[in-house]
């Protein structure tokens, strides 16, 4: 038995020597994908956080509450400032696309804020029986000040919303200080403004590692999402195999060879494990060794090695069924081919390794739990983001394997039924 399969193996070696066009589609292709988008992603975020965005602010206000918000803008270092605009010049650099955005400060804006803030606060305090001296004035109401923000019509909708957040948060907390400082001065309080700090806040904790903070970033994503991509291709070369077998009249010798079908398919499964094995392999060392000489960040696998493994193997298993069922079915390799790339791409997508499932409509989200991709990618995710073991994984592993079970399954069934005498 241990010989026949042994032979099986070799076959399938023989028959990958023989296509060079396969080794490329498995070997190279997945390598050149996994560079290509991590450096895309990475230049992409490095964009997001390291470079200034070009946007028009035009003060009318030239006060004590535009000055505020042009420091603010400045602080954040995500934009620069662009001044030598009117707001008709602004409105059509933007609407053209030639920046992004533009903000617009009415003029008058500190002085109406002022007025509103001590009306409502002389009424206030008023109505605590505290008169004052100001209070016997009566303040003119002050209709409200606009701050008009022009947004190129072909921006993201993320982007456009997060500005809008972060200019609604500078101009609440400018209106708060104003608002305590007007209480201020009406109590006649001494207490430093400065010294009023948010009552609540925010802090961002992620899994701890090695007395640090494990956050998650593009070589991460790529590297696990890709190396799945890289194992599913197999399902070209292996179906287009065993085509290959039917056209050339080689399966119908291991139909009346004494060796059992199914040591055929364990043959097939032990060749393509180890070349699954070393995709793996390669992905891990690129992200180690080649992305710090690219200025990306290091894949770190320190302790995470075995697990990892496991998950290759078992999503391994996983392709190679499909790869089984496909090449099973198919007459031609017209037929295994394109239907295969599909399938693997179709899969991808749908599993998160091009698009993250959060960002998916609800009843997508609920379509990738159905992709082998989406498991494998989850388990991935468990062991190198949220320090993970076996146990963890456990689900995500029994759903690959049984998948791999049901497709070969299915073929051996097809197989017999189709050659049945």
């Amino acid at each position: 038995m241990l010989y026949k399969l042994w032979r099986t193996f070799l076959k399938e070696i023989l028959l990958l020597k023989r296509d060079i066009g396969g080794i490329v589609i498995i070997f190279v292709m997945p390598l050149l994908l996994i560079v290509t988008i991590t450096l895309i992603q990475d230049s992409t975020f490095k964009n997001l956080e390291g470079t200034r965005i070009p946007i028009i602010f035009i003060d009318n206000d030239r006060s004590e509450v535009s000055k505020s918000i042009r420091q603010e803008l400045e602080k954040s270092k995500s934009f620069e400032l662009k001044t030598q605009f009117t707001e008709a010049s602004a409105r059509n650099a933007v609407f053209s696309g030639e920046y992004q955005m533009a903000i617009v400060i009415p003029e008058n804006l500190t002085n109406a804020l002022n007025t509103t803030i001590d009306t409502k606060v002389q009424k206030i305090v008023s109505s605590f029986g505290l008169e004052t001296d100001a209070a016997t004035h009566q303040i003119p109401s002050v209709q409200t000040k606009e701050i008009h923000l022009y947004f190129d019509p072909a921006i993201n909708s993320g982007f456009r919303n997060s500005v809008m957040s972060a200019v609604n948060k500078m101009v609440f907390e400018i209106e708060n200080k104003k608002i305590y400082k007007a209480f201020q001065e009406q109590l006649g309080t001494t207490e430093n403004l400065e010294e009023n700090k948010n009552l609540i806040a925010f802090k961002e904790i992620t899994p701890p590692r090695n007395n640090g903070e494990a956050i998650p970033n593009s070589v991460q994503h790529n590297v696990p999402a890709w190396t799945l991509f890289a194992i599913f291709f197999i399902v070209v070369p292996l179906s287009i195999n065993l085509v290959k077998e039917k056209s050339q009249g080689t399966s119908v010798r291991v139909r009346i060879s004494p060796t059992p079908y199914y040591i055929h398919i364990l043959g097939k499964t032990f060749t393509y494990l180890i070349i699954c094995v070393i995709q793996f392999l390669l992905m891990v060392a690129v992200g180690i060794y080649l992305f710090p000489y690219m200025d990306l960040p290091a894949f770190d696998v320190s302790g995470k090695m075995f697990p990892l493994m496991i998950v290759t193997l078992a999503a391994g298993l996983a392709a190679i069924g499909f790869g089984v069922l496909l090449g099973t079915i198919a007459d031609t390799q017209e037929q295994s081919a394109p239907f295969g790339a599909t399938s693997v791409v179709v899969l991808a997508a749908v599993g998160g390794i091009w698009v993250p499932v959060f960002l998916m409509p609800e009843f997508m989200q609920h379509i990738a739990r159905f992709s082998p991709m989406n498991w494998g990618l989850n388990a991935y995710y468990d062991i190198i983001l949220r320090n993970s073991g076996i146990s963890s994984i456990a689900t995500e592993l029994i759903l690959l394997i049984l998948f791999y079970l049901v497709m070969v399954s299915l073929s051996i069934i097809y197989e017999r039924k189709l050659h049945r005498v």
